[in-house]
């Protein structure tokens, strides 16, 4: 099985400026020895490790992870898209071992960042060379984004943590128009994470159900893929937790089959890593 999204992260590095003493689950260090005996708990094999920081050093230093982490598939690092020398330095990562795709942090800018034309002409670089790409944003960002994407077809993208809607409320018009949207868009994958985070403290299956539905109605068993995002997850739930909420509820609605595409073989044909 495979955790298509997962982090780490080394305070001392002083990339990551979210995290302050205030996030008292989150502030330390949290390392392969940290997620492996949960992984095999859970019977998950390999992840994708994902940027947490907008800086290139992160990227650089979760490549080093991967490279001594057996588990470890590969790295959705981070570039600057408003780069002037952007499409030199995808280039430059992409022939790095173990580097899968790019995740610009889309969720903490304003979204007239995606119509910027610096950062629409970045994204037809990433588009013209099937570069994996990790779309993060929250359901505000989603009318820019469902622009960005027409006007640059082929990209080849995956939405995470199902664009992060309010659980705690009824469910947002915008969010559900939105996925409907990027569903249309051919090739767009969603990726089942960040569940509980946005369930609240209180979460329930129940709560998290109806989103879930949506989600798979829009996109279907073959574009969609299971990520635990531990270890932000951890405010909400533990690692088994968040692997049986996305077991229990997806099984209510998808055969064997379905399952361990959506669990496994999904996310290793989007990031074009070989099947075991």
């Amino acid at each position: 099985m495979l955790d298509a999204h997962q982090h780490f992260w080394t305070l001392a590095r002083g990339d990551y400026g979210w995290l302050t003493p205030e996030d008292a689950a989150l502030y330390r260090d949290f390392g392969p020895d940290d997620l492996w005996p949960q992984m095999q708990a859970a019977g998950i094999t390999q992840t994708i490790l994902v940027q947490a920081a907008e800086t290139e050093a992160e990227t650089d230093h979760l490549l080093d992870i991967a490279a001594r982490t057996g588990f470890v598939a590969g790295v959705v690092g981070w570039l600057d898209m408003l780069a002037p020398d952007f499409a030199a330095r995808l280039d430059a990562f992409r022939a790095r071992p173990k580097w899968l795709g790019l995740r610009p942090v889309l969720q903490d800018h304003d979204p007239a960042l995606i119509a910027d034309p610096r950062f629409r002409d970045a994204l037809a670089h990433v588009a013209r060379r099937r570069v994996p790409f990790d779309i993060l944003t929250r359901p505000a960002h989603l009318p820019a984004m469902i622009e960005a994407l027409r006007a640059v077809p082929g990209l080849h993208a995956i939405l995470d943590h199902i664009s992060k809607p309010d659980m705690t409320a009824p469910m947002d018009e915008g969010w559900r128009a939105g996925i409907d949207a990027l569903a249309a868009v051919p090739g767009l994958h969603c990726k089942i994470s960040g569940l509980v985070t946005e369930a609240g403290p209180d979460w329930s299956a129940a709560r998290i159900r109806p989103f879930v539905q949506h989600v798979t109605e829009a996109f279907g068993p073959d574009r969609l893929v299971f990520g635990s995002d531990w270890p932000v997850c951890t405010l909400a739930a533990s690692y088994a937790e968040v692997v049986d909420l996305a077991r229990g509820l997806l099984s209510e609605m998808f055969g064997p089959e379905e399952m361990a595409g959506i669990m496994h073989t999904n996310g290793l044909r989007f990031y074009g890593l070989p099947h075991p």
